[in-house]
């Protein structure tokens, strides 16, 4: 019979996922991951397989609950198009903000393993892609609803919209990563803003 196990599975991936957020996979060593989950080598390797297996469930849980929250903006019909954007870039901005102030310039775990692994590691590259995708499509769909309204520009089509806005979103998360203060990401936010009603 298997012995149960005696931690939580939940907490010990949540505490991976914030020492790569902060660390970067490569940067990012075994003996880190277990002196931030409390487990040792074989508990880590038993439940987890490696540590890029236990990297992309960390990226996974990461991408889900992020995610997640912008498509309850992005999906949420009580809010007109320009206030679903609206409240987007807020909540990044607010992220970047209490990071700031914590001392702590990490960014965005997607952004981040983009720019680490997408050109090396085709695991990972798929599972921002799938991510990517689903915000790109909220993200257009949110976009046309604008530009049926009359509220968002018709020169451009709302996918090619949508990928921008999601430059301007990773160009905020880098600047803030760089030391950007709130009020310099609020201005990006609104120029982005801008250049979609015009």
């Amino acid at each position: 019979m298997a012995r149960p196990r005696m931690f939580d599975e939940a907490r010990a991936l949540d505490a991976a996922m914030h020492l790569f957020w902060e660390k970067g996979y490569e940067a990012t060593s075994t003996q880190d991951l277990c002196e931030a989950t409390g487990l040792g080598r074989s508990s880590i390797y038993n439940t987890f397989a490696s540590k890029h297996a236990l990297f992309l469930r960390a990226l996974a849980r990461y991408t889900e609950m992020t995610t997640s929250s912008q498509l309850a903006l992005l999906e949420d019909e009580t809010l007109s198009p320009v206030d679903r954007l609206k409240g987007v870039m807020a909540s990044i901005v607010e992220m970047e903000e209490t990071h700031r102030r914590a001392g702590i310039g990490i960014g965005c775990l997607v952004v981040n393993s983009t720019v680490e692994l997408s050109g090396r590691d085709p695991q990972a590259a798929a599972l921002l892609g799938r991510d990517q995708e689903r915000r790109l499509a909220a993200l257009a769909a949110t976009i046309a609803a604008g530009q049926s309204a009359g509220v968002f520009s018709r020169d451009r089509r709302a996918d090619e919209l949508a990928r921008f806005f999601t430059a301007a979103v990773a160009g905020m998360r880098v600047s803030a990563q760089n030391g950007a203060d709130r009020a310099v990401i609020e201005s990006i936010a609104a120029i982005a803003l801008d250049a979609l009603t015009a």
